[in-house]
């Protein structure tokens, strides 16, 4: 049985062991397109918009969509698209080196996400910087974007993320 404190810090290729990237790995411009995709389907957005207690008949009333709105049918609610577009960046990028997330801005949803749409995302490393209280750690800023099927940008966000120093 393997003991959990024979295992490195770091892998061979310099990753975390849960796959991860080290703050000193995120240089200003670096890009990734991300492999994951997800189409949406209307559990999602009626799950996450009752989870949430968020009533709105934009999301989760297809008669209410179909006559009274523009678009004929439920929007995906925003704050998953959000959540799905971050979650989608995580696997190739900071799995196991976050401490935690320090905010998000410029938030953006430039196009309607619907039922049915697949769901694909880049990140671009927009700013690093070392922490001030921590030497472990840094502040790197990400700019998200989630693309449909089609190519049409749905949504955008700048988030600060606080990330672990590969150890010495």
């Amino acid at each position: 049985m393997m003991d959990v404190n024979d295992i490195s810090p770091v892998d061979a290729d310099g990753r975390h062991p849960r796959g991860g990237l080290w703050f000193e790995d995120f240089t200003v411009g670096r890009s990734f397109a991300h492999r994951l995709t997800r189409t949406v389907t209307q559990a999602d957005n009626m799950l996450f918009s009752n989870m949430t207690l968020n009533p709105q008949p934009l999301h989760i009333d297809a008669h209410f969509c179909a006559t009274e709105t523009e678009w004929g049918r439920p929007l995906v609610n925003s704050l998953f698209t959000l959540g799905l577009m971050i979650g989608i960046s995580v696997n190739d990028t900071t799995m196991g080196t976050t401490i935690g997330n320090l905010g998000m801005t410029d938030v953006r949803f430039p196009a309607p996400l619907f039922e049915g749409d697949t769901v694909r995302v880049t990140t671009e490393v927009a700013a690093a910087r070392g922490s001030k209280s921590r030497p472990d750690a840094g502040v790197v800023d990400f700019i998200h974007r989630a693309w449909k099927q089609d190519g049409t940008l749905v949504a955008e966000c700048r988030r600060q993320a606080f990330m672990r120093r590969r150890p010495a």
